[in-house]
């Protein structure tokens, strides 16, 4: 009986008896043996799968199913949206933090790579003079691509002189979005 010990990170694929493939197995042995023999086995590198399950709202590439070499680094592209941000990446179901890329170093397993997204999100903060409101007040959260319309009301007797949009004029005006 014969032992076939594949290195770290290999399988045996084939092994010849006598010049005939008798299939991959990690031992053999000869029975009743009358003659001279020859054993010979063939081997080869593991290969893992990383497979990648995207959010809306953004792509992981390469996209899919990735085969690895046992042994080998990946590293994987989180691009968002235009107006969205990346929020969480779960490595085998377990988060890892919210980044733009992700490499599997030394893979020897099979894994999963997820991302999720999620949009942005601004603050339009509201400093209104004395002898008038602006609605809405304080500060309002505003989705990314979204519109909010501030309406200007001078007290009775006072008109808008001036409207500033991030310290720059933008004139005289009652309402804006």
């Amino acid at each position: 009986t014969f032992t076939i010990t594949p290195d770290e990170g290999y399988h045996v694929t084939d092994v010849l008896v006598d010049g005939s493939s008798v299939g991959a197995f990690e031992s053999y042995t000869f029975n009743d043996v009358v003659a001279n023999h020859t054993l010979t086995a063939t081997f080869e590198i593991n290969t893992y799968e990383i497979t990648v399950t995207q959010g809306a709202h953004g792509v992981i590439a390469p996209a899919g199913t990735t085969s690895v070499q046992h042994g080998s680094d990946r590293t994987f592209t989180i691009t968002p949206d235009e107006g969205y941000h990346v929020t969480d990446i779960l490595v085998d179901g377990t988060s890892v933090g919210a980044f733009e890329s992700y490499t599997f170093n030394d893979v020897d397993a099979n894994h999963t790579l997820t991302a999720a997204f999620a949009i942005n999100t601004y603050d339009i903060s509201v400093t209104q003079g004395t002898h008038g409101l602006i609605e809405p007040t304080g500060i309002t959260t505003v989705e990314h691509g979204n519109d909010v319309t501030y309406t200007i009301t001078p007290d009775e007797g006072y008109y808008v002189l001036d409207v500033e949009i991030d310290g720059e004029s933008v004139g005289s005006m009652e309402s804006y979005t």
